[in-house]
């Protein structure tokens, strides 16, 4: 299947995707839960919310954007570039879309232009996420731990 991937900046029209998009990041580990489905839905609310708001206080200088195939929003990617790397905040695309590459091929396109710029690429990962392995194969490696994350760098070559 190929896709045409696209992107624009969010704006707050995106809300309900952005929420749809990070649902589906913690699916997986409210499953295992016995909370009703009213509950989750409250929790995942506010726990979007939480992060929504706290990226957008602290990484106000980021490029926030959704990920598209034609105009239908599949994931977000958000981007700070600072003086001396490359923070990727997040990314996150629909279950429906993972595993087609499109990860992969966007995370190469940020490791070009930290190679390019000579600077490091560097990302917080949730020690169980399944795209560590995805960060390792792209030569990410583990720089600190804080908590359940990972602090994941990459390097450009001199």
């Amino acid at each position: 299947m190929h896709l045409s991937i696209d992107f624009r900046p969010i704006c707050d029209d995106d809300l309900n995707y952005l929420k749809q998009i990070y649902a589906s990041t913690r699916a997986e580990e409210l499953q295992v839960l016995s909370w009703s489905q009213e509950e989750k839905e409250i929790f995942l609310q506010r726990q979007f919310q939480a992060q929504h708001q706290y990226y957008q206080a602290q990484f106000r200088e980021a490029e926030y954007l959704m990920i598209l195939e034609g105009n239908q929003p599949i994931g977000r990617l958000y981007v700070d570039r600072r003086p001396d790397e490359i923070r990727i905040i997040d990314i996150a695309i629909l279950p429906a879309y993972r595993g087609q590459g499109i990860g992969s091929s966007l995370l190469q396109q940020i490791l070009a232009e930290g190679q390019c710029s000579h600077k490091s690429v560097r990302i917080h990962v949730e020690q169980n996420n399944r795209a560590l392995k995805l960060y390792q194969r792209l030569g990410f490696q583990k720089k600190s731990e804080n908590g359940v994350y990972f602090l994941m760098e990459w390097m450009p070559n001199s």
